[in-house]
C-alpha cells in the first residue's frame, strides 16, 4: 500500500481538500511510536491502494510549536511514497519558503496549488510550468472549494505514484530560515509569479471596517452568535418533535409488542433503560446538526479568526493571546481537538493556562443537556436568550479564571493570526463538514451512553425489593449521601446521580434521566417541568458548564500537559468553580424571586 502525507500552511484550505478527496471515509488514529491523532483515509488510486494521511498545518521548519515537531517527527520516522503540499495560490509569496524548506528532504512532493478562483479574482497569475521546473516539484492548480482541476490531481498523482517507492528521511537538514530564502523567493517571484502591486479594494476590506470596528466588532460578534441560536431553536424545534414522535411510534407499536413475552426486569431494562436514555439523546440530533451546519459557515467564512483578532487585546490582559480564543471557539465542538490545538503555541506556560481554560467552552455534548432543559422550563421567545447567557457564562469562566492564574503561567510569545479572506462555504463542503462532525458527537456518545444507561438503570431497580427510582435503591441512597453538598445549589438527589454519570461523558445526563425517571422523552420534559423550576434547571446548567469536564477531555489533558498535578488542579478548580457560581446564582435568585 502507498503512503502519502498532506502537508501546509494553515489557511490554504488544506482540510477542504482532503475532505474533498476523501469523502466521509476519513478516520481519526494514533500512530505508533507519537503521541498525536492524524486524520488518514484509504482511497484506491488508479491501481494502488493510498494510505493519505493529514499532517498538522504548520509555518515553518525546523519546529518550535508542538505541530511543527510532530511533522518533523512524522517525516523522520515514516516512510513515504509522496508528499503533497497544498499552497494558497493567493498568497503564495509568503509560501514559497516553506516549499523551499520541503525540497530540502528531496523526497518525492506535488504542489497543489489551491484557491485557483480566488487567485484568478484577486489577478495573481502563476506560471506553474516555470515554477514547477526551478523547485523541481510537480505542480498543479486546484479549487477544492468547488471541485476545479481535480482530473489533472488524479492523473498527477497517478503518474507519480507508479514510479514511487516508499522513503524515509535519513536524518533531517538543517533547514534554511525563511529570511535567508528570502532571495530565493524574490527570484521565483520575479520568474514565475504575477502579482498586482496593490489588490483593488474587495468586499473583504469593506465588511472588516464593520466586522473590526474597535467598538462594533464585539457586539456584531454577540449579535450574530444570538442569530445563530435563534435559527437553531426556530427549525430544530420541529424536527426533534418529529424525531420524538418517530420513537415513540416505533416502540409502542414495534418494540414493546415485540418484548411482552420477556421477564419484566429485562423488559424494563430493554425498554425504559436502552432504548429509552438512548432514544432521548437520539431526538436532540437535528438540533445538534443544525448547530454544527451553522458553526461551519462561521467558522469557514473567515469570520471565526477576526474574532479572534478582536478578542486578542482583550485576552492578552489576561495573560491569553487571540490563538487561546480560537481554541475555545474549536471548544464548542468538542473541547478534545482544542486541547490538542494548543500545540501550534510554542511557550509551555501559555499552552497550560489555555488547557486550564479551555474546559469551560461550551461544547455539543453540554449542548444536548441545555437544549432540553430550556426546551422543558423556558418559553420559546426565552430559549436563544438563555442558551446565549450559557454561552456568556461559559466566557466569563474562561476569561476569570486566566485572569486568575496569568501571573502563575506568564508568557511572551508574540501572539501572529493571518487573516483569511471572507468566503462563502458551498453546500457540499457545509453539509460534509455537518455530517462529519455529527458522526464524531454519535461515535463518542456511542461509545458510553449505552453502557451508563445501562449502570443507571442498575442503581435505579436494585436491591429487587425497592421500588425503582425511590430512596431505597442504590441512586436514591448515594443521592441522599451527597444531598449535603447539593441542595444549597438547588440540585435534588435524581440530577446529582445524573451529573455523576455526566463526569464520564456529557452525552449520558440526559439518557440518564430517562433511565432515573422511568420516562421516554415526551413524558421525561414532564416530569422534569413539574419537579424542577426555572432557578433549579438553570443552577444545574450552569454546574453542567463549569464543573470537570468529560473522561476523555480530562485524559486529554494529562495527555497534552504530561502533568498530573495539573490534572488535578485543573479538575478541582472546575468542580470548586461550578459550586461557587451556582451557590451565588441558586441562592441570590431564591432571594429576589421571595
Amino acid at each position: 500500500m502507498k503512503r502519502v502525507a498532506l502537508l501546509g500552511m494553515p489557511n490554504t484550505g488544506k482540510s477542504t481538500f482532503f475532505n474533498r478527496i476523501t469523502g466521509a471515509s476519513a478516520r481519526v488514529g494514533n500512530w505508533p511510536g507519537m503521541t498525536v491523532e492524524l486524520m488518514t483515509a484509504k482511497l484506491l488510486i488508479g491501481s494502488s491502494m493510498v494510505e493519505f494521511i493529514d499532517l498538522p498545518g504548520i509555518y515553518d521548519l525546523p519546529g518550535l510549536s508542538e505541530d511543527e515537531k510532530v511533522v518533523e517527527r512524522f517525516l523522520e520516522t515514516m516512510p513515504l511514497d509522496l508528499l503533497i503540499v497544498v499552497v494558497n495560490t493567493t498568497q503564495i509569496e509568503r509560501q514559497l519558503g516553506l516549499l523551499l524548506q520541503l525540497r530540502q528532504l528531496q523526497l518525492p512532493t506535488l504542489v497543489v496549488l489551491n484557491m485557483a478562483d480566488e487567485a484568478q479574482q484577486f489577478g495573481v497569475k502563476v506560471d506553474i510550468e516555470r515554477l514547477s521546473k526551478s523547485l523541481g516539484m510537480s505542480m498543479v492548480s486546484i479549487s477544492a472549494k468547488y471541485g476545479q482541476g481535480y482530473p489533472a490531481f488524479y492523473q498527477e498523482i497517478q503518474k507519480l505514484l507508479a514510479d514511487s517507492t516508499a522513503s524515509t528521511v535519513q536524518g533531517l537538514p538543517h533547514f534554511l530560515s525563511h529570511e535567508e530564502l528570502a532571495p530565493q523567493v524574490d527570484a521565483l517571484i520575479k520568474q514565475s509569479v504575477e502579482v498586482p502591486l496593490q489588490l483593488s479594494p474587495t468586499l473583504t476590506h469593506k465588511l472588516d471596517r464593520i466586522f473590526l470596528h474597535h467598538w462594533l466588532g464585539l457586539p456584531i460578534f454577540f449579535f450574530i452568535m444570538y442569530l445563530l441560536f435563534q435559527g437553531i431553536f426556530l427549525l430544530g424545534t420541529p424536527l426533534q418533535d418529529g424525531m420524538e414522535w418517530i420513537l415513540t411510534a416505533f416502540k409502542e407499536t414495534y418494540l414493546a409488542p415485540l418484548l411482552m413475552d420477556l421477564p419484566k426486569p429485562l423488559q424494563g431494562l430493554l425498554l425504559d433503560g436502552i432504548y429509552d436514555g438512548v432514544g432521548t439523546v437520539a431526538t436532540f440530533i437535528p438540533m445538534i446538526l443544525l448547530f454544527f451546519l451553522f458553526m461551519t459557515v462561521v467558522e469557514d467564512s473567515g469570520y471565526l479568526s477576526r474574532a479572534a483578532f478582536l478578542m486578542d487585546v482583550l485576552m492578552s490582559k489576561m495573560g491569553l493571546d487571540g490563538r487561546s480564543f480560537v481554541m475555545i471557539l474549536m471548544g464548542f465542538g468538542c473541547n478534545v481537538p482544542a486541547l490538542m490545538g494548543t500545540r501550534v503555541m510554542q511557550s509551555r506556560r501559555l499552552r497550560l493556562l489555555s488547557m486550564l481554560v479551555i474546559p469551560f467552552a461550551l461544547c455539543s455534548a453540554r449542548l444536548q443537556v441545555f437544549l432540553f432543559f430550556i426546551a422543558t422550563l423556558f418559553k420559546p421567545e426565552q430559549a436563544p436568550l438563555v442558551l446565549l447567557s450559557l454561552y456568556i457564562a461559559s466566557f466569563a469562566a474562561a476569561f476569570g479564571t486566566a485572569y486568575l492564574f496569568k501571573g502563575r503561567f506568564a508568557n511572551s510569545e508574540p501572539f501572529i493570526l493571518e487573516i483569511p479572506p471572507y468566503r462563502l462555504p458551498t453546500l457540499r463542503h457545509m453539509f460534509l463538514r455537518s455530517w462529519l462532525e455529527l458522526q464524531h458527537f454519535i461515535g463518542r456518545a456511542s461509545n458510553f451512553i449505552v453502557v451508563g444507561v445501562i449502570l443507571v438503570w442498575v442503581l435505579t431497580h436494585f436491591p429487587p425489593a425497592a421500588d425503582p427510582a425511590s430512596a431505597e435503591t442504590l441512586a436514591g441512597r448515594l443521592g441522599h449521601f451527597l444531598a449535603p453538598i447539593f441542595e444549597p445549589i438547588g440540585i435534588g438527589a435524581q440530577l446529582v446521580i445524573a451529573l455523576m454519570f455526566g463526569f464520564v461523558a456529557k452525552e449520558i445526563v440526559v439518557g440518564a434521566l430517562a433511565v432515573i425517571y422511568g420516562l421516554d422523552n415526551s413524558h421525561l420534559t414532564q416530569a422534569i417541568a413539574q419537579q424542577v423550576d426555572w432557578i433549579q434547571a438553570y443552577s444545574f446548567m450552569l454546574f453542567t458548564l463549569l464543573y470537570s469536564p468529560c473522561l476523555s477531555t480530562v485524559a486529554t489533558i494529562r495527555q497534552e500537559s504530561q502533568n498530573l498535578r495539573f490534572t488535578i488542579f485543573s479538575l478541582l478548580w472546575s468542580f470548586g468553580l461550578a459550586w461557587v457560581v451556582c451557590f451565588i446564582f441558586y441562592q441570590s435568585a431564591r432571594w429576589l424571586v421571595r
